[in-house]
C-alpha cells in the first residue's frame, strides 16, 4: 500500500459504518494488507481514532519551516 492509501483506510476507518472489507475493496487490496499496514486495527478501531488524534496533536505542534 502506498502511504496515501495507508492515510486514506486510517481516515475512512474513523467512521464506523466503514468495514475493512469495504475499505480493503475501495482500495484493491485483501483486508489481511489492511491489517498488515495498519497493525494497530488488531487493538480494535479505539485504537486507532486514538492513534489518528495522537498524530493531529503532533502535527498541530509542529512549528512550521520558513
Amino acid at each position: 500500500m502506498t502511504a496515501e492509501q495507508i492515510r486514506h483506510a486510517r481516515d475512512l476507518l474513523t467512521r464506523p459504518e466503514n468495514t475493512v472489507a469495504s475499505i480493503a475493496t475501495l482500495l484493491g487490496v485483501s483486508r489481511n494488507t489492511i491489517y498488515k499496514y495498519l497493525p494497530e486495527l488488531k487493538q480494535g478501531r479505539a485504537a486507532l481514532t486514538a492513534t489518528s488524534e495522537q498524530r493531529a496533536v503532533s502535527a498541530a505542534e509542529t512549528p512550521l519551516a520558513d
